[in-house]
């Protein structure tokens, strides 16, 4: 059977045992799970510790643990940050949920030139990478910003990170550098004659990800396939 896992951050001790107070927690347990004594699950705190559980009791307000083993935390050999420009409808949450799975460390939603859509509710976002992490059995939790404009992205990232910039005429992945990575992708109309200034008199390397053009979710998803 299937091991649930669930994410209750680093304010909640995993102990060996304890009862557990998580009114979002106990209510998916009880209500949509059906979970019932002596099943087992895992919680992690996306800092040090991913756990085996038994559930030794459980009520409207509070659940009964008993720590049956730790497992070794899975965390992404690298740390990627993925820039995106925002897209339209449901197509950021795809972004967020399938790059959490493969293993990106930092979002930062891009307002641009060609930006079609200026909005993002960062908790909604927040949930997304967190489910996604339960899901796929990550062990800690993707940071989630705020929309910044890209010449700001830019200015901050620049010196930290080995930026690289998604184009379709763009060269192979050549940095060996022990920096952090990111990657800057392009809204669907493609950047502007001002955007690739910018990236010019920045220095960003370029980066090919495919023949054909893609969709900008699709763009993410390659940039960072290629990354890992």
């Amino acid at each position: 059977m299937r091991l649930h896992r669930f994410y209750v951050g680093s304010e909640t001790e995993l102990k060996h045992d304890f009862w557990l107070h998580d009114p979002k927690l106990i209510n998916q347990w009880r209500r949509v799970l059906r979970m019932a004594p002596g099943q087992r699950l895992v919680l992690f705190d996306g800092v040090t510790h991913d756990r085996l559980y038994e559930l030794i009791e459980i009520n409207e307000r509070e659940a009964h643990l008993k720590l049956i083993t730790d497992f070794e935390r899975k965390v992404p050999s690298k740390e990627i940050h993925l820039l995106w420009a925002l897209l339209k409808k449901d197509k950021n949450d795809w972004v967020l949920q399938k790059c959490t799975e493969l293993g990106v460390s930092h979002f930062t939603p891009l307002l641009v030139d060609r930006s079609e859509k200026t909005g993002f509710s960062i908790e909604r976002a927040k949930k997304i990478v967190t489910e996604a992490a339960e899901q796929c059995g990550r062990s800690d939790i993707p940071s989630v910003r705020e929309p910044m404009h890209i010449r700001t992205a830019i200015k901050e990232f620049g010196n930290k990170v080995v930026l690289y910039v998604c184009e379709q005429e763009g060269d192979g992945l050549a940095s060996s550098s022990s920096k952090p990575i990111g990657v800057l992708v392009g809204p669907e109309g493609g950047w502007s004659d001002a955007e690739k200034q910018l990236f010019k008199e920045s220095n960003l390397r370029h980066l090919s990800l495919h023949d054909f053009t893609l969709r900008a979710e699709t763009a993410c998803i390659s940039a960072v396939s290629k990354l890992i």
